[in-house]
């Protein structure tokens, strides 16, 4: 790509602040330079992985797969994605968290590090305490999409069936505890009718079984769906935005198609372990910011259904907070919990 042209990558080093070289005080070093006698070593001076909580094809593996590519000219080093799944993503979460704090492990963190506190009763991180906040990068709401075989054009008919179905009709979503989940509840309460919820580990699995009609309905992010109902292969209803997304511009909210004030929407961020020196912090959050604004990702990322973060590593910092203290209210209104 023209802007991983040697010129670029030498106007960019140009651009970067000199605490970013690591030639101020021992305490702004990396976690590697040892004793303070020698300068610290050029960072990145080895590949960078990017932990994926979810399986691939999931909207966080399209994301920090766009992400990888993108930084791995400016940093000079290759960017690796790593898939660790399981748990309701707390194997990656625990990874990171207790990963060596160089800036050589990121994650790609969205609302399950802040739901999953309130939700499994025994948590080895905390989102606030064991995470340094990079970049938020998107939002994206929620779609619910149906099998072709449902009778289901609407989410009015949607309802119908669903209450006809009486508990038999099932939701899938991300998995246990996900966004999608707990949205699919609160969206059940507010149509009126339960369904039989059905847990996947990561919308990607979830969208295939769809397609496959092995389900009849999946609440999941819209970047992981939006391509087979592009391509006919599922229905969208509806989208849980408080506005429709420019992706799917024919494609209702929730609250236009009778329900007003349900919204739920995804964010989702470049997270490192806490202690991760500041310079790296900084550094990652400025290229990130770059990769983010050019073309090839940018237009790349609006295309799949994501709206583009702008904020500062400050207000990433206190979205991350303000989630960590407003979800475990909403676990316990929907009575869901895992063991």
């Amino acid at each position: 790509m023209r802007d991983l042209s040697r010129r670029n990558l030498l106007a960019l080093a140009a651009a970067i602040p000199a605490p970013l070289a690591f030639s101020g005080p021992a305490a702004a070093r990396p976690a590697f330079a040892q004793g303070g006698e020698a300068p610290a070593a050029p960072w990145p001076d080895r590949p960078v992985r990017i932990v994926v909580p979810v399986a691939p094809g999931g909207s966080l593996d399209i994301l920090g797969r766009s992400v990888a590519r993108a930084l791995t000219g400016p940093l000079g080093q290759p960017v690796v994605v790593e898939n660790h799944t399981g748990a309701g993503s707390n194997i990656a979460f625990d990874l990171v968290a207790r990963a060596r704090p160089d800036g050589l492990t990121i994650l790609v963190g969205s609302d399950p590090l802040a739901i999953n506190p309130a939700l499994y009763p025994r948590i080895s991180f905390d989102p606030v305490r064991d995470f340094a906040p990079i970049a938020e990068l998107v939002r994206a709401p929620q779609v619910l999409v149906v099998k072709n075989g449902l009778e289901a054009r609407t989410l009015a008919d949607y309802r119908r069936l669903g209450q006809e179905a009486e508990g038999k009709l099932t939701l899938a979503s991300q998995g246990n505890g996900s966004i999608g989940h707990l949205g699919g509840i609160l969206l059940g309460q507010t149509l009126g009718f339960n369904t039989t919820h059905v847990p996947y580990r990561g919308g990607g699995p979830a969208v295939v079984d769809l397609v496959a009609g092995h389900i009849d309905s999946l609440l999941v992010t819209l970047p992981a769906a939006i391509e087979h109902i592009r391509g006919g292969r599922i229905r969208a209803l509806a989208v849980t935005g408080s506005a429709r997304a420019a992706s799917l511009p024919d494609v209702p909210t929730v609250a236009e198609s009778g329900f007003p004030g349900f919204e739920v929407v995804t964010w989702q961020g470049l997270l490192a372990p806490a202690g991760t020196p500041e310079p790296v912090l900084d550094r990652l959050h400025a290229e990130t910011r770059r990769a983010m604004a050019t073309p090839e990702v940018a237009d790349n990322l609006r295309a799949q259904g994501f709206d583009l973060a702008t904020g500062s590593r400050a207000e990433f910092a206190a979205l991350v907070k303000a989630e960590a203290a407003r979800w475990p209210g909403i676990v316990r209104a929907s009575g869901a919990r895992i063991d």
